[in-house]
């Protein structure tokens, strides 16, 4: 634990607080029951509570936000040893002003889980300078190694690259695909898309219908597919980048009483494993569903704990275990133990 200044904790809050009106990201404090309890012993070693800050994606993006921002509010509680501020944002833009922020503020952790993957270099330069150490989840970010302590995260590149290997599994004579990407630039749309790309790029009866962002959100996603069908286009697959875009693009196509799921007209594939979505597999109205595993705040407990006993983290870079699903070997012990 770093020794704070009188002085310089009241100009920061004062600055904090500003900033946090201007910039649009929402702040908030946790003080829920906890997930990674010890006890009620404090996490420092020196018994003071660890400021913790912690910078996520909108917790009503999707189900595996949600449940992700319930993991950390569940763990970084005062009955744990912390005092947790949160700030939410889909923009990076808005991220970066609140990491900057907590910077300021002098907590002893930053958390960040990045809407994008540029443009974090200098507030982790600032937080490093400041003796902030920064510990990255469920997605990655374009700096150096040497600007954060560790990472926790989901392979997304794997993750697309999984799904892709399934849907060549499907052997579709020709595959013309409605690809509704994430929010653009972040790495789960950069890695659920990669795959895609290439083997659209690589083979001849691969094609896009269209490819556009739904940022991850059901009804731009039914837009998306609706015109696709007002337009005419014949179409064989629906590859949408999480849960809650697969079931918007379903909901179009139910209302054009169009055929998915297996062994029906359109293939659909999902990410995320929301409970709901791993279900519709099970009835087989979808065809496949990536994992992303949003539990990430113990594996951060424990390596907080290392750091305040002096040990570093036995692995920088953290993976995340996943998998993806086939709705024809998909069972109901998969969906009470995988979904979310």
């Amino acid at each position: 634990m770093k020794i704070k200044k009188i002085l310089g904790t009241v100009i920061s809050l004062a600055i904090a607080a500003s900033m946090f009106s201007a910039c649009g990201a929402k702040p908030d404090s946790g003080s829920n029951g906890g997930a990674a309890d010890n006890g009620g012993a404090p996490a420092s070693s020196s018994g003071e509570l660890i400021k913790v800050g912690i910078i996520n994606n909108d917790p009503n993006e999707s189900g595996y936000r949600t449940a992700n921002d319930k993991d950390m509010k569940d763990t970084f509680t005062e009955a744990n040893g912390y005092k947790a501020s949160f700030a939410y944002s889909l923009k990076n833009d808005e991220q970066i002003a609140a990491a900057q922020k907590f910077v300021q503020d002098e907590v002893d952790y930053l958390l960040i889980s990045a809407a994008g993957t540029a443009g974090w270099d200098s507030v982790l330069q600032d937080a490093k300078a400041a003796g902030i150490r920064v510990i990255l989840f469920d997605r990655t970010i374009d700096a150096d190694s040497s600007l954060y302590e560790a990472s926790i995260m989901s392979d997304m590149a794997k993750e697309g690259q999984t799904a892709v290997d399934w849907l060549i599994s499907q052997n579709l004579t020709e595959y013309n695909i409605v690809h509704i990407q994430g929010v653009m630039g972040g790495a789960p749309q950069i890695g659920r898309t990669g795959a895609l790309d290439a083997q659209v790029a690589a083979n001849d009866n691969w094609n896009f219908v269209t490819q556009q962002t739904g940022e991850w959100n059901a009804e731009n996603a039914q837009q998306i597919v609706q015109s696709v069908i007002d337009s005419g286009k014949s179409f064989n697959v629906i590859y949408a980048e999480n849960d809650d875009m697969a079931k918007g693009a379903v909901a179009a196509l139910d209302k054009a009483n169009i055929s998915h799921g297996v062994g029906k007209d359109v293939i659909i594939m999902g990410f995320d494993c929301n409970k709901w979505a791993l279900e519709e597999l099970l009835k087989g109205n979808w065809n496949y569903d990536g994992q992303c595993n949003p539990f990430q705040a113990s594996i951060i407990h424990g390596i907080i704990q290392d750091f305040e006993n002096g040990k570093a983290p036995a692995e920088k870079i953290i993976i995340m275990e996943e998998q993806g699903f086939d709705a024809t070997k998909i069972t109901q012990d998969d969906i009470n133990k995988y979904g979310i």
